[in-house]
Protein backbone atom coordinates (compact mmCIF):
# COMPACT_ATOMS: atom_id res chain seq x y z
CA UNK A 1 0.00 0.00 0.00
CA UNK A 2 0.99 3.40 -0.62
CA UNK A 3 3.23 5.49 2.03
CA UNK A 4 4.11 2.68 4.77
CA UNK A 5 7.68 2.33 4.02
CA UNK A 6 9.22 3.86 6.95
CA UNK A 7 11.26 6.07 5.22
CA UNK A 8 8.31 7.94 3.81
CA UNK A 9 6.70 8.21 6.50
CA UNK A 10 9.33 9.91 8.13
CA UNK A 11 9.24 11.97 5.36
CA UNK A 12 5.20 12.74 5.84
CA UNK A 13 6.25 13.63 9.36
CA UNK A 14 8.73 16.27 8.24
CA UNK A 15 5.98 17.68 5.84
CA UNK A 16 3.98 18.17 8.59
CA UNK A 17 6.21 19.99 10.72
CA UNK A 18 6.91 22.04 7.84
CA UNK A 19 3.23 22.66 8.05
CA UNK A 20 3.03 23.75 11.89
CA UNK A 21 6.07 25.96 11.20
CA UNK A 22 3.51 28.28 8.77
CA UNK A 23 6.02 26.53 5.61
CA UNK A 24 3.80 24.91 2.99
CA UNK A 25 5.40 21.99 1.55
CA UNK A 26 3.81 22.18 -1.71
CA UNK A 27 4.10 26.06 -2.46
CA UNK A 28 3.52 27.43 -5.80
CA UNK A 29 4.49 30.73 -6.18
CA UNK A 30 8.56 30.74 -7.26
CA UNK A 31 10.23 33.69 -7.87
CA UNK A 32 12.83 31.86 -9.62
CA UNK A 33 14.58 34.70 -12.47
CA UNK A 34 17.15 32.52 -13.74
CA UNK A 35 18.56 28.68 -14.87
CA UNK A 36 22.01 27.27 -13.43
CA UNK A 37 23.54 27.51 -16.91
CA UNK A 38 22.73 30.62 -17.20
CA UNK A 39 24.13 31.67 -13.98
CA UNK A 40 27.39 29.97 -14.57
CA UNK A 41 28.14 31.47 -17.99
CA UNK A 42 26.83 35.21 -16.53
CA UNK A 43 29.24 35.04 -13.57
CA UNK A 44 32.15 33.28 -15.18
CA UNK A 45 34.01 36.65 -14.92
CA UNK A 46 33.88 36.42 -10.73
CA UNK A 47 36.86 34.23 -10.36
CA UNK A 48 39.01 37.09 -12.15
CA UNK A 49 37.36 39.64 -9.28
CA UNK A 50 40.33 40.25 -6.64
CA UNK A 51 37.88 39.00 -4.21
CA UNK A 52 35.99 36.24 -6.19
CA UNK A 53 32.50 37.81 -4.94
CA UNK A 54 30.31 40.18 -6.22
CA UNK A 55 27.30 41.18 -3.48
CA UNK A 56 26.13 43.42 -5.92
CA UNK A 57 24.48 40.39 -8.19
CA UNK A 58 21.26 39.06 -7.09
CA UNK A 59 20.24 35.73 -8.02
CA UNK A 60 17.06 33.39 -7.41
CA UNK A 61 17.28 29.71 -8.88
CA UNK A 62 15.70 26.66 -7.97
CA UNK A 63 16.27 23.05 -8.43
CA UNK A 64 16.13 19.65 -6.65
CA UNK A 65 18.36 18.70 -3.95
CA UNK A 66 21.53 16.19 -5.00
CA UNK A 67 23.52 17.14 -2.36
CA UNK A 68 23.43 18.30 1.56
CA UNK A 69 27.14 18.96 3.41
CA UNK A 70 26.08 20.01 6.88
CA UNK A 71 29.32 21.56 8.77
CA UNK A 72 27.91 23.45 11.93
CA UNK A 73 27.20 26.93 11.34
CA UNK A 74 27.23 26.46 7.93
CA UNK A 75 25.76 24.08 4.99
CA UNK A 76 26.98 23.08 1.40
CA UNK A 77 23.81 21.74 -0.63
CA UNK A 78 24.05 21.13 -4.48
CA UNK A 79 20.98 21.61 -6.47
CA UNK A 80 20.03 20.58 -10.03
CA UNK A 81 18.02 21.81 -12.66
CA UNK A 82 17.26 20.91 -16.32
CA UNK A 83 20.22 22.84 -17.79
CA UNK A 84 22.93 21.86 -14.76
CA UNK A 85 24.09 21.41 -11.51
CA UNK A 86 24.59 24.06 -9.25
CA UNK A 87 26.71 24.35 -5.33
CA UNK A 88 25.16 26.54 -2.80
CA UNK A 89 26.57 27.86 -0.01
CA UNK A 90 23.97 27.82 3.00
CA UNK A 91 24.89 29.80 6.69
CA UNK A 92 23.23 30.25 9.85
CA UNK A 93 23.61 34.13 10.10
CA UNK A 94 22.21 34.50 6.70
CA UNK A 95 19.06 33.32 7.35
CA UNK A 96 16.02 34.10 9.44
CA UNK A 97 16.28 33.79 12.97
CA UNK A 98 15.92 29.77 14.44
CA UNK A 99 15.55 29.13 10.89
CA UNK A 100 18.88 27.07 9.97
CA UNK A 101 18.72 25.47 13.19
CA UNK A 102 14.63 24.17 13.30
CA UNK A 103 13.70 23.88 9.52
CA UNK A 104 16.79 24.09 7.10
CA UNK A 105 19.32 21.37 9.45
CA UNK A 106 15.96 18.88 10.41
CA UNK A 107 13.41 19.79 7.74
CA UNK A 108 15.53 19.75 4.60
CA UNK A 109 17.11 16.96 2.46
CA UNK A 110 17.85 15.26 -0.34
CA UNK A 111 15.36 15.17 -3.24
CA UNK A 112 13.33 18.08 -1.73
CA UNK A 113 13.10 20.52 -4.32
CA UNK A 114 14.15 24.43 -3.23
CA UNK A 115 14.42 27.84 -3.89
CA UNK A 116 17.88 29.90 -3.21
CA UNK A 117 18.57 33.21 -3.60
CA UNK A 118 21.50 35.06 -3.27
CA UNK A 119 24.97 36.19 -4.96
CA UNK A 120 27.84 34.88 -6.39
CA UNK A 121 31.55 33.70 -5.43
CA UNK A 122 33.91 31.65 -5.85
CA UNK A 123 35.26 29.09 -3.11
CA UNK A 124 38.32 28.34 -1.89
CA UNK A 125 38.33 25.25 -4.49
CA UNK A 126 37.58 27.23 -7.40
CA UNK A 127 34.42 26.78 -7.78
CA UNK A 128 31.30 29.19 -8.96
CA UNK A 129 29.00 29.00 -6.01
CA UNK A 130 25.80 30.91 -4.60
CA UNK A 131 26.13 32.37 -1.39
CA UNK A 132 22.93 32.15 -0.19
CA UNK A 133 20.31 34.85 1.40
CA UNK A 134 16.86 33.33 1.13
CA UNK A 135 16.23 29.65 1.11
CA UNK A 136 12.63 28.52 0.08
CA UNK A 137 11.32 24.73 0.42
CA UNK A 138 9.22 24.17 -2.77
CA UNK A 139 8.30 20.73 -2.83
CA UNK A 140 9.19 18.26 -0.12
CA UNK A 141 9.80 14.73 -1.58
CA UNK A 142 8.20 12.41 0.58
CA UNK A 143 9.72 9.20 -0.98
CA UNK A 144 13.92 9.50 -0.76
CA UNK A 145 16.42 9.16 -3.87
CA UNK A 146 18.38 6.35 -3.76
CA UNK A 147 21.67 6.61 -1.81
CA UNK A 148 24.29 6.10 -4.60
CA UNK A 149 25.27 10.02 -5.74
CA UNK A 150 26.13 8.39 -9.26
CA UNK A 151 22.68 7.43 -10.08
CA UNK A 152 20.43 4.06 -10.71
CA UNK A 153 22.09 1.73 -12.23
CA UNK A 154 19.77 -1.58 -12.23
CA UNK A 155 17.89 -1.64 -15.64
CA UNK A 156 14.38 -2.85 -14.53
CA UNK A 157 14.19 0.68 -11.80
CA UNK A 158 15.48 2.56 -14.78
CA UNK A 159 12.59 1.53 -17.24
CA UNK A 160 9.81 1.62 -15.05
CA UNK A 161 10.69 4.37 -12.98
CA UNK A 162 11.91 6.81 -15.24
CA UNK A 163 11.45 9.68 -13.69
CA UNK A 164 13.68 8.29 -10.92
CA UNK A 165 16.35 7.64 -13.57
CA UNK A 166 16.10 11.06 -15.11
CA UNK A 167 16.58 12.52 -11.50
CA UNK A 168 19.61 10.48 -11.11
CA UNK A 169 21.08 10.05 -14.35
CA UNK A 170 21.96 12.78 -16.01
CA UNK A 171 23.46 10.96 -19.10
CA UNK A 172 20.06 10.12 -19.52
CA UNK A 173 18.07 13.46 -19.60
CA UNK A 174 20.98 14.02 -22.49
CA UNK A 175 19.93 10.83 -24.77
CA UNK A 176 16.09 12.56 -24.87
CA UNK A 177 17.25 16.25 -25.37
CA UNK A 178 19.28 14.11 -28.50
CA UNK A 179 16.31 12.63 -29.58
CA UNK A 180 13.28 15.38 -29.56
CA UNK A 181 16.40 17.06 -31.61
CA UNK A 182 16.16 14.67 -34.23
CA UNK A 183 12.36 14.58 -34.21
CA UNK A 184 12.37 18.43 -34.80
CA UNK A 185 14.82 18.69 -37.14
CA UNK A 186 13.18 15.98 -39.55
CA UNK A 187 10.77 17.84 -39.16
CA UNK A 188 12.54 20.96 -40.51
CA UNK A 189 14.70 18.84 -43.17
CA UNK A 190 11.39 17.67 -44.44
CA UNK A 191 9.47 20.92 -44.34
CA UNK A 192 12.20 22.73 -46.21
CA UNK A 193 12.17 20.19 -48.83
CA UNK A 194 8.63 20.80 -49.85
CA UNK A 195 6.95 18.64 -47.75
CA UNK A 196 3.54 18.99 -46.04
CA UNK A 197 3.25 17.44 -42.75
CA UNK A 198 -0.29 15.53 -42.21
CA UNK A 199 -2.29 13.77 -40.00
CA UNK A 200 -3.30 10.16 -41.05
CA UNK A 201 -6.29 7.51 -38.88
CA UNK A 202 -4.09 5.60 -35.79
CA UNK A 203 -7.00 3.36 -35.96
CA UNK A 204 -7.48 1.82 -38.86
CA UNK A 205 -10.35 -0.59 -40.14
CA UNK A 206 -8.24 -2.85 -42.18
CA UNK A 207 -4.53 -3.94 -40.50
CA UNK A 208 -2.28 -2.93 -43.43
CA UNK A 209 0.90 -1.06 -44.74
CA UNK A 210 3.42 -3.61 -43.77
CA UNK A 211 3.39 -7.44 -43.06
CA UNK A 212 3.11 -7.25 -38.90
CA UNK A 213 0.32 -8.72 -36.60
CA UNK A 214 -1.83 -5.83 -35.23
CA UNK A 215 -3.17 -5.02 -31.80
CA UNK A 216 -6.91 -5.03 -31.80
CA UNK A 217 -9.67 -2.39 -30.32
CA UNK A 218 -13.28 -2.05 -30.68
CA UNK A 219 -15.33 0.87 -31.41
CA UNK A 220 -18.09 1.04 -29.15
CA UNK A 221 -20.33 3.16 -31.24
CA UNK A 222 -19.76 1.63 -34.74
CA UNK A 223 -19.70 -1.78 -32.93
CA UNK A 224 -16.97 -2.76 -34.92
CA UNK A 225 -13.03 -3.83 -34.52
CA UNK A 226 -10.49 -1.44 -35.35
CA UNK A 227 -6.85 -1.81 -35.63
CA UNK A 228 -3.85 0.14 -34.26
CA UNK A 229 -2.02 1.16 -37.07
CA UNK A 230 1.04 -0.96 -38.19
CA UNK A 231 1.92 1.88 -40.58
CA UNK A 232 0.25 4.79 -42.29
CA UNK A 233 1.46 3.82 -45.68
CA UNK A 234 -1.61 2.97 -47.33
CA UNK A 235 -3.51 6.44 -46.20
CA UNK A 236 -0.48 8.34 -47.46
CA UNK A 237 -0.79 7.14 -50.59
CA UNK A 238 -3.95 7.92 -50.53
CA UNK A 239 -3.22 11.58 -50.36
CA UNK A 240 -0.59 11.28 -53.01
CA UNK A 241 -3.73 10.15 -55.49
CA UNK A 242 -5.57 12.88 -54.21
CA UNK A 243 -3.29 15.32 -55.38
CA UNK A 244 -0.62 16.27 -52.96
CA UNK A 245 3.08 15.61 -54.20
CA UNK A 246 5.14 15.56 -51.17
CA UNK A 247 3.75 14.24 -48.01
CA UNK A 248 5.19 13.28 -44.56
CA UNK A 249 4.15 12.14 -41.18
CA UNK A 250 5.80 11.43 -37.81
CA UNK A 251 3.89 9.14 -35.60
CA UNK A 252 3.32 6.01 -33.74
CA UNK A 253 2.89 2.34 -34.83
CA UNK A 254 2.08 -0.58 -33.21
CA UNK A 255 2.85 -4.01 -33.82
CA UNK A 256 1.91 -6.95 -32.00
CA UNK A 257 5.17 -8.77 -31.87
CA UNK A 258 7.65 -9.71 -29.71
CA UNK A 259 10.03 -7.51 -27.50
CA UNK A 260 13.74 -7.38 -27.85
CA UNK A 261 17.20 -4.75 -28.37
CA UNK A 262 15.14 -3.25 -31.13
CA UNK A 263 11.88 -3.73 -31.11
CA UNK A 264 9.37 -1.91 -28.58
CA UNK A 265 5.63 -2.89 -29.66
CA UNK A 266 4.85 1.05 -30.25
CA UNK A 267 7.53 3.16 -32.07
CA UNK A 268 7.69 6.00 -34.14
CA UNK A 269 8.59 6.69 -37.46
CA UNK A 270 8.62 8.91 -40.47
CA UNK A 271 7.25 7.75 -43.02
CA UNK A 272 7.52 10.66 -46.14
CA UNK A 273 5.50 9.86 -50.28
CA UNK A 274 7.45 11.93 -52.91
CA UNK A 275 5.50 11.91 -56.29
CA UNK A 276 7.31 11.89 -59.75
CA UNK A 277 10.37 10.52 -57.56
CA UNK A 278 12.12 7.21 -57.77
CA UNK A 279 13.90 4.75 -55.37
CA UNK A 280 17.14 6.67 -56.38
CA UNK A 281 15.92 9.65 -55.71
CA UNK A 282 15.35 8.38 -52.37
CA UNK A 283 19.16 7.30 -51.77
CA UNK A 284 19.87 10.47 -52.77
CA UNK A 285 17.48 12.56 -49.83
CA UNK A 286 18.52 10.18 -47.60
CA UNK A 287 22.51 10.99 -47.64
CA UNK A 288 21.18 14.32 -47.70
CA UNK A 289 19.32 13.88 -44.31
CA UNK A 290 21.87 12.10 -42.78
CA UNK A 291 24.23 15.14 -43.16
CA UNK A 292 22.08 17.83 -42.70
CA UNK A 293 21.36 15.93 -39.02
CA UNK A 294 25.40 15.68 -38.15
CA UNK A 295 26.04 19.31 -39.37
CA UNK A 296 22.83 20.35 -36.62
CA UNK A 297 23.70 18.01 -33.78
CA UNK A 298 27.28 18.90 -34.37
CA UNK A 299 28.30 15.17 -35.05
CA UNK A 300 31.60 13.91 -35.99
CA UNK A 301 30.91 12.19 -39.49
CA UNK A 302 32.82 8.79 -37.67
CA UNK A 303 30.59 7.61 -34.71
CA UNK A 304 31.10 4.86 -32.05
CA UNK A 305 28.54 2.07 -31.59
CA UNK A 306 29.13 -0.64 -29.65
CA UNK A 307 32.27 -1.91 -30.42
CA UNK A 308 32.43 -0.81 -33.88
CA UNK A 309 33.14 2.44 -35.80
CA UNK A 310 30.58 3.90 -38.34
CA UNK A 311 31.95 5.66 -40.90
CA UNK A 312 28.82 8.02 -41.99
CA UNK A 313 31.27 8.89 -45.27
CA UNK A 314 31.41 5.63 -46.57
CA UNK A 315 27.92 5.13 -48.26
CA UNK A 316 27.37 2.19 -50.00
CA UNK A 317 24.90 0.13 -52.57
CA UNK A 318 24.30 -2.95 -53.31
CA UNK A 319 21.67 -5.68 -54.64
CA UNK A 320 20.39 -7.90 -52.04
CA UNK A 321 21.23 -11.25 -54.42
CA UNK A 322 24.72 -10.07 -54.74
CA UNK A 323 25.08 -8.87 -50.71
CA UNK A 324 24.95 -12.60 -50.37
CA UNK A 325 27.63 -14.09 -52.08
CA UNK A 326 29.93 -11.18 -51.73
CA UNK A 327 29.15 -10.11 -48.46
CA UNK A 328 27.70 -12.95 -46.62
CA UNK A 329 29.97 -15.58 -48.34
CA UNK A 330 26.86 -18.02 -49.29
CA UNK A 331 27.89 -19.95 -52.56
CA UNK A 332 26.40 -18.19 -56.14
CA UNK A 333 24.68 -21.70 -56.38
CA UNK A 334 22.83 -21.84 -53.06
CA UNK A 335 20.71 -18.61 -53.72
CA UNK A 336 18.57 -19.35 -57.26
CA UNK A 337 16.34 -22.09 -56.03
CA UNK A 338 14.23 -23.15 -53.32
CA UNK A 339 15.82 -26.35 -53.13
CA UNK A 340 19.17 -25.03 -52.91
CA UNK A 341 18.27 -22.61 -50.14
CA UNK A 342 16.71 -25.03 -48.10
CA UNK A 343 19.70 -27.28 -48.50
CA UNK A 344 22.12 -24.58 -47.24
CA UNK A 345 20.33 -23.67 -44.04
CA UNK A 346 19.75 -26.75 -42.96
CA UNK A 347 23.45 -27.53 -43.42
CA UNK A 348 24.18 -24.92 -41.48
CA UNK A 349 21.50 -25.60 -38.68
CA UNK A 350 19.08 -22.96 -39.61
CA UNK A 351 14.87 -24.32 -39.56
CA UNK A 352 13.06 -23.36 -42.57
CA UNK A 353 9.65 -22.77 -42.04
CA UNK A 354 7.80 -25.49 -44.35
CA UNK A 355 6.03 -23.67 -47.31
CA UNK A 356 8.26 -20.76 -47.79
CA UNK A 357 8.61 -19.19 -51.51
CA UNK A 358 12.40 -18.38 -53.52
CA UNK A 359 12.06 -14.56 -51.98
CA UNK A 360 11.71 -15.28 -48.54
CA UNK A 361 14.11 -17.84 -48.16
CA UNK A 362 16.61 -15.48 -49.81
CA UNK A 363 15.81 -13.20 -47.32
CA UNK A 364 16.32 -15.67 -44.98
CA UNK A 365 20.13 -15.84 -46.46
CA UNK A 366 20.53 -12.47 -46.09
CA UNK A 367 19.32 -12.13 -42.34
CA UNK A 368 21.43 -14.98 -41.15
CA UNK A 369 24.54 -13.95 -43.23
CA UNK A 370 24.51 -10.50 -44.29
CA UNK A 371 22.58 -7.64 -42.22
CA UNK A 372 24.78 -8.14 -39.22
CA UNK A 373 27.94 -7.45 -41.35
CA UNK A 374 26.43 -4.32 -42.61
CA UNK A 375 28.90 -1.56 -40.83
CA UNK A 376 29.12 1.79 -42.73
CA UNK A 377 25.72 2.97 -44.15
CA UNK A 378 24.65 0.59 -46.62
CA UNK A 379 21.71 0.75 -49.22
CA UNK A 380 20.56 -2.88 -49.93
CA UNK A 381 18.50 -2.81 -53.00
CA UNK A 382 16.32 -4.84 -55.76
CA UNK A 383 14.37 -7.11 -52.95
CA UNK A 384 12.76 -9.69 -54.14
CA UNK A 385 9.17 -9.18 -55.32
CA UNK A 386 7.57 -11.99 -52.93
CA UNK A 387 8.61 -10.08 -49.80
CA UNK A 388 7.84 -6.91 -50.89
CA UNK A 389 3.68 -6.56 -51.67
CA UNK A 390 3.67 -3.03 -51.94
CA UNK A 391 6.42 -2.16 -54.37
CA UNK A 392 6.72 -1.64 -57.77
CA UNK A 393 8.31 -4.63 -59.65
CA UNK A 394 11.49 -3.48 -61.68
CA UNK A 395 10.71 -3.16 -65.27
CA UNK A 396 13.95 -5.05 -66.29
CA UNK A 397 13.53 -7.68 -64.08
CA UNK A 398 9.77 -8.28 -63.04
CA UNK A 399 11.43 -11.14 -60.05
CA UNK A 400 12.81 -7.71 -58.41
CA UNK A 401 11.35 -4.36 -56.90
CA UNK A 402 12.52 -0.84 -57.28
CA UNK A 403 13.53 -1.25 -53.30
CA UNK A 404 16.22 -0.78 -50.91
CA UNK A 405 16.65 -0.89 -46.98
CA UNK A 406 19.31 1.29 -45.61
CA UNK A 407 21.39 -0.27 -42.94
CA UNK A 408 24.02 0.68 -40.39
CA UNK A 409 25.75 -0.91 -37.30
CA UNK A 410 24.26 -4.19 -38.34
CA UNK A 411 20.79 -3.00 -38.46
CA UNK A 412 18.17 -1.99 -40.73
CA UNK A 413 17.45 1.93 -39.84
CA UNK A 414 14.86 2.82 -43.21
CA UNK A 415 13.11 0.85 -46.05
CA UNK A 416 12.20 2.87 -49.16
CA UNK A 417 10.76 1.93 -52.74
CA UNK A 418 9.45 3.01 -55.82
CA UNK A 419 5.35 2.64 -54.99
CA UNK A 420 2.97 0.20 -57.02
CA UNK A 421 0.86 1.99 -58.78
CA UNK A 422 -1.08 -0.74 -61.13
CA UNK A 423 -4.30 -1.47 -59.53
CA UNK A 424 -4.43 -4.75 -61.08
CA UNK A 425 -0.90 -5.57 -60.04
CA UNK A 426 -1.69 -4.47 -56.66
CA UNK A 427 -4.59 -6.15 -56.37
CA UNK A 428 -2.89 -9.65 -56.97
CA UNK A 429 -0.44 -9.13 -54.68
CA UNK A 430 -2.94 -8.69 -51.78
CA UNK A 431 -4.89 -11.54 -53.00
CA UNK A 432 -1.45 -13.60 -52.86
CA UNK A 433 -1.32 -12.27 -49.11
CA UNK A 434 -4.70 -12.52 -48.42
CA UNK A 435 -4.15 -16.63 -49.32
CA UNK A 436 -1.29 -16.61 -47.02
CA UNK A 437 -3.08 -15.40 -44.26
CA UNK A 438 -5.73 -17.68 -44.48
CA UNK A 439 -3.25 -20.35 -44.68
CA UNK A 440 -2.08 -19.34 -41.68
CA UNK A 441 0.67 -16.26 -41.61
CA UNK A 442 -0.74 -13.91 -38.92
CA UNK A 443 1.82 -11.36 -40.35
CA UNK A 444 0.75 -11.20 -43.64
CA UNK A 445 -1.44 -8.14 -45.61
CA UNK A 446 -5.11 -8.40 -45.74
CA UNK A 447 -6.66 -6.98 -48.71
CA UNK A 448 -7.54 -3.45 -48.93
CA UNK A 449 -10.42 -2.97 -51.81
CA UNK A 450 -10.30 0.70 -50.79
CA UNK A 451 -7.09 1.00 -51.75
CA UNK A 452 -7.18 -0.45 -54.83
CA UNK A 453 -10.39 1.66 -55.70
CA UNK A 454 -7.69 4.74 -54.97
CA UNK A 455 -5.40 3.42 -57.00
CA UNK A 456 -8.18 2.92 -60.05
CA UNK A 457 -8.33 6.54 -59.74
CA UNK A 458 -4.81 7.09 -60.74
CA UNK A 459 -1.44 7.75 -58.44
CA UNK A 460 1.64 9.18 -60.08
CA UNK A 461 4.49 7.72 -60.13
CA UNK A 462 6.16 8.10 -56.13
CA UNK A 463 8.83 6.19 -54.01
CA UNK A 464 7.83 6.23 -50.29
CA UNK A 465 10.19 5.79 -47.62
CA UNK A 466 9.84 4.97 -43.71
CA UNK A 467 13.06 5.64 -41.11
CA UNK A 468 12.99 4.50 -37.60
CA UNK A 469 13.41 7.26 -35.40
CA UNK A 470 13.49 5.32 -31.95
CA UNK A 471 17.09 2.59 -33.72
CA UNK A 472 18.09 6.01 -35.09
CA UNK A 473 18.33 7.68 -31.80
CA UNK A 474 19.95 4.43 -30.59
CA UNK A 475 22.15 4.78 -33.20
CA UNK A 476 23.28 8.66 -32.94
CA UNK A 477 23.35 8.57 -29.07
CA UNK A 478 25.26 5.13 -28.63
CA UNK A 479 22.60 3.07 -27.03
CA UNK A 480 22.32 -0.54 -28.03
CA UNK A 481 18.56 -1.13 -26.12
CA UNK A 482 15.19 0.57 -27.93
CA UNK A 483 14.18 0.96 -24.23
CA UNK A 484 17.25 3.41 -23.60
CA UNK A 485 15.57 5.77 -25.89
CA UNK A 486 12.28 5.10 -25.03
CA UNK A 487 10.71 7.35 -22.26
CA UNK A 488 8.16 4.99 -21.49
CA UNK A 489 9.05 1.48 -22.95
CA UNK A 490 6.82 -1.68 -22.38
CA UNK A 491 7.11 -3.72 -19.68
CA UNK A 492 5.81 -6.97 -18.33
CA UNK A 493 3.71 -6.09 -14.94
CA UNK A 494 5.49 -7.15 -11.76
CA UNK A 495 3.36 -8.45 -8.64
CA UNK A 496 2.60 -6.47 -5.84
CA UNK A 497 5.42 -8.22 -3.28
CA UNK A 498 8.04 -7.66 -6.05
CA UNK A 499 7.43 -3.69 -6.03
CA UNK A 500 7.46 -3.68 -2.33
CA UNK A 501 10.70 -5.95 -2.48
CA UNK A 502 11.83 -3.43 -5.09
CA UNK A 503 11.06 0.01 -3.36
CA UNK A 504 12.85 -1.02 -0.41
Amino acid sequence: MAFENKFVQQRIEKAEALRAEGINPYSNDSQRNTTVEKYMNVNADIEHKEEKRDEHRHYTIAGRIKLFRIMGKASFIKIEDESGMLQVYVTRDHLPEGFYNTVFKKLIEVGDIVEVSGFPFVTGKGELSLHCSEFRLLTKAISPLPEKFHGVTDKEIRYRKRYLDLIMNTEVRKTFQTRSRVISLTRRFFEDKGFLEVETPMMHPIAGGANAKPFVTHHNALGIDRFLRIAPELYLKRLIVGGFEAVFEINRNFRNEGMDATHNPEFTSIEFYWAYKTYKDLILITKEYFQYLFEHLDLPTILPYSDMEVNFENFQEIPLIDSLTTIGGVPAESCVSIDAITTYLKSKNINVKPGMNLGQLQGELFDEFVEEKLIDPTFITEYPVEISPLARRSDNNPAITERFELFIAGREIANAFSELNDPIDQYERFKGQSDAKEAGDDEAHEMDEDFIDALSYGMAPTAGQGIGIDRLVMLLTNEHSIRDVLLFPAMKPIHNEEQTQEEE
